[in-house]
């Protein structure tokens, strides 16, 4: 199962802080609130609990970090990963969308106050996060989400040709879109940091403890793992896409799309003053997307969907991204990949958080689809606030009634990815551009 790859070959899992001394949770304890899952979510939730003085016990099957949250390229970008705020407004309604927008598009910014007021060493850097236009139709649209943003009273700017390509380092795209609030970060180390300010605050973290069975006991929840249990007044499911079957029907609620991600070789600083050269995170507008930023040693990381043999042939996929870089980037010349990982996103239709009432004192935050750096880490205030009574019509997100993910969700991820390559390749030669030879 998907939840039980390693971390090992991760470049993350080679250079982030060490993580704090935890271990498997041993016979019963009370608590006010236990949280499953030891990932952004979870620990965030913890986090602002007890700074709220109201204590939480995490219980995390594996490691501290272990899923996608140890798994992912780093990127955080307070933005929604595909809808605009009509359409959000339009499926959420008034006041859950303008709640909504409100914390994700501040979320990069908690995440990094969080990093300055606890200290985390995890390479933590707000650079800005640029979304380049690989057309003219693709610029067209983030022109559009400029002024939406400024209308929220963001200070995003548009960039023209000569700064979009200066800023990236790449002569393929026509202008973008920059975001002074983004920036980048190592995911695991940021992970372990959130876990080490929970536990500072009084959080209580046990690894190498899944959990079995979620029971009534008395009016409370019986949280069982295979070594002992949390009696609890509220529980929150902070799992993603590593959820496993303690809850029915909760690993029902949405699908598996896989994420490989790949790491070069240090680049030298002739290099890399014309990729990147402001150290901001870099995604472009082709619905395959493209994305780069450095880690601490001047490696430049990337990542792309999983799709037949992408992400599952390491040679294969080794390849492809070594030509799509350095079609991107052509004074790259020769590179290696020195690590090599993959991780999972929790996908579903509406692309942005679900809220779920599993059962009376029962919460599951799932769905993310992506972001997950910036929106995990604000779910967790969400979360915070159910535990501490917020009534439900006050809460950022409506709490739905579980709900299984439609069949085509099982599918249409991948779909859509060759689809989208089409779309690509015909946007770019109505600009008269070369489309990309992958």
């Amino acid at each position: 199962m998907i939840h039980k790859t390693p971390l090992e070959p991760s470049l993350w899992y080679a250079t982030a802080a060490a993580a704090p001394e935890t271990s498997a949770l041993d016979g019963t304890i009370d608590a006010p609130v236990c949280v499953i899952g030891a990932g952004y979510t979870g620990l965030s939730t913890a986090l602002h609990l007890c700074e709220r003085g109201v204590g939480a016990v995490v219980l995390e099957a594996e490691q501290i970090g272990h899923g996608g949250s140890g798994r992912n390229a780093g990127h955080c970008t307070p933005t929604f990963h595909v809808h605009e705020f009509p359409t959000i407004r339009r499926i959420l309604g008034e006041p859950f969308a303008s709640r909504l927008i409100e914390r994700q598009t501040n979320a990069a910014n908690l995440v990094f106050d969080i990093i300055r007021r606890y200290g985390i060493d995890c390479e933590a850097v707000q650079t800005g996060y640029i979304h380049a236009a690989h057309a003219s139709s693709s610029l067209a649209k983030l022109e559009r989400r400029q002024r939406l943003y400024a209308e929220i009273g963001k200070a995003t700017r548009m960039l023209d040709r000569d700064e979009a390509q200066r800023l990236t380092g790449s002569p393929r795209f026509c202008g973008g879109w920059f975001h002074p609030e983004g920036g980048h970060l190592n995911p695991l180390g940021y992970a372990r940091g959130l876990a080490r300010a929970a536990i500072s605050r009084g959080a209580r973290v046990f690894t190498r403890s899944p959990v079995t069975a979620i029971r009534p006991q008395g009016g409370r929840w019986r949280v069982e793992t295979p070594t002992g249990a949390v009696v609890a007044d509220k529980v929150v499911c902070g799992t993603g896409a590593y959820t496993d079957g303690f809850w029915p029907g909760l690993e029902q609620s949405f699908a598996r799309l896989g994420v490989a991600v790949l790491a070069t070789q240090p680049l030298g600083d002739n290099v890399r003053r014309t990729i990147a050269p402001d150290n901001n995170t870099v995604v472009d507008s082709r619905r395959d997307i493209s994305i780069w930023k450095y880690d601490k040693d001047g490696r430049l990381v990337t990542s792309l969907f999983v799709e037949g043999r992408r992400g599952r042939d390491p040679t294969y996929t080794h390849d492809l991204m070594r030509r799509k870089l350095q079609w991107l980037l052509p004074q790259l010349g020769d590179i290696e990949f020195q690590y090599s990982w993959s991780g999972a996103l929790d996908m579903q239709p509406r692309t942005f958080p679900r809220l779920y009432g599993l059962a009376p004192g029962i919460v599951a935050s799932l769905g993310y689809s992506g972001r997950g750096v910036p929106t995990g880490t604000m779910m967790g205030t969400v979360l915070a606030d159910w535990a501490t009574g917020t009534p439900p019509r006050d809460l950022a997100l409506p709490v739905e009634t579980l709900q299984r993910a439609p069949v085509y969700m099982r599918f249409m991820p991948r779909v859509m990815l060759a689809w989208s390559r089409i779309r690509d390749q015909r946007a770019a030669r109505r600009d008269g551009l070369d489309p990309p030879p992958f």
